[in-house]
């Protein structure tokens, strides 16, 4: 494949316009599309199609167009949709530590941290704006006053929000220098057979589904540390430290080394006894950014894992101090 003019294809977003010549005999135009322009998925490409906003050699065509050699095929970025801007909402939060310069909550499964797609209401971010109306760093816009990091929707546990355009930046710099210790819990699928160990594949984003990460080569690194903390027929539970922050890391290496989280749609298998991704921020230990004191915040663990594992007693959380590599 050649191009007019030569783009990146890493951001669709960061486009207007992409032209390509085709270089060589194509049965279908859609799965052309699919392996030339990976970063977008068989429905996001049909839609495109559907809408006019892929054209060959200037005029709309349908998904099962065959292409020859010298075809041009011109992709049109339709006008982003903006999301609304986040209101106000009384939606209760736990705090767990709270101080003029940062709050600490456990976040509950199934609560959205920000305004997105499909997510415009209901959202932590809006939780937020309710209880510290006008207390919150503006760093990350009006969208996402105060998030330093996110947890996913049904990931529950320590979230640490900015209430200082000071304090925010400190915590960034300390999660990007590694600085903020990370432990969760989760239950996953099956018994590893090594009891204690390090998950350290590289991660990036899949080259055909766009919503998920994978293992690969040419990935970001990343390292998970693991301990088998209890275990029935067919599950465990685990305690994971990751020394990185890449996107869906836990749920990729657990997945990836044949043990993915239950209750995980995306990794997951498709029979699973649990309501929702059963991975839980337990602890999380970082220095204050301004009084350099150090903190270990911790949350509850969920009701639904200690039923799901059918403890007569309940489990315990992590601990910090925990070496896992003697």
């Amino acid at each position: 494949m050649s191009k007019e003019e030569p783009q990146r294809l890493d951001a669709f977003s960061d486009l207007q316009q992409r032209n390509f010549v085709v270089e060589k005999k194509a049965p279908r135009l859609d799965a052309w599309l699919a392996r030339n322009v990976p970063e977008l998925s068989r429905t996001q490409i049909k839609k495109l199609i559907e809408s006019g906003h892929i054209t060959v050699n200037g005029t709309h065509a349908r998904p099962s167009r065959i292409l020859i050699a010298g075809d041009r095929v011109c992709l049109c970025e339709p006008p982003a949709e903006k999301a609304p801007f986040p209101e106000p909402e009384n939606i209760s939060l736990e705090i767990l530590y709270e101080d003029e310069h940062l709050v600490a909550i456990n976040k509950p499964p199934g609560l959205v941290v920000h305004p997105g797609a499909g997510h415009t209401r209901g959202t932590l971010v809006s939780a937020l704006l309710y209880h510290y109306e006008g207390r919150l760093s503006s760093i990350g816009g009006q969208l996402r006053p105060g998030i330093v990091h996110r947890l996913d929707k049904d990931t529950s546990g320590v979230l640490i929000i900015a209430r200082t355009n000071l304090s925010h930046l400190a915590l960034s710099r300390s999660f990007a220098t590694r600085k903020v210790e990370k432990h969760y819990l989760a239950v996953v699928a099956g018994v590893p057979s090594v009891r204690q160990g390090v998950w350290d594949g590289a991660i990036t984003r899949h080259p055909v589904n766009r919503k998920k990460m994978t293992v690969s080569k040419q990935g970001r690194p990343a390292t998970t540390l693991y301990r088998v903390l209890d275990s029935g027929r067919d599950w465990s539970l685990l305690h994971c430290q990751i020394l990185t922050g890449r996107t869906h890391q836990i749920r990729v290496h657990t997945s990836h080394a044949g043990h993915p989280i239950l209750g995980d749609e995306i990794y997951g298998r498709q029979a699973s006894r649990a309501a929702r991704c059963l991975l839980h921020a337990a602890v999380i230990r970082f220095r204050h950014p301004l009084t350099d004191q150090c903190l270990e915040i911790a949350a509850s663990i969920p009701q639904d894992f200690n039923a799901f594992c059918s403890r007569d007693k309940p489990l315990l959380l992590p601990s910090c101090t925990e070496v896992f590599f003697q």
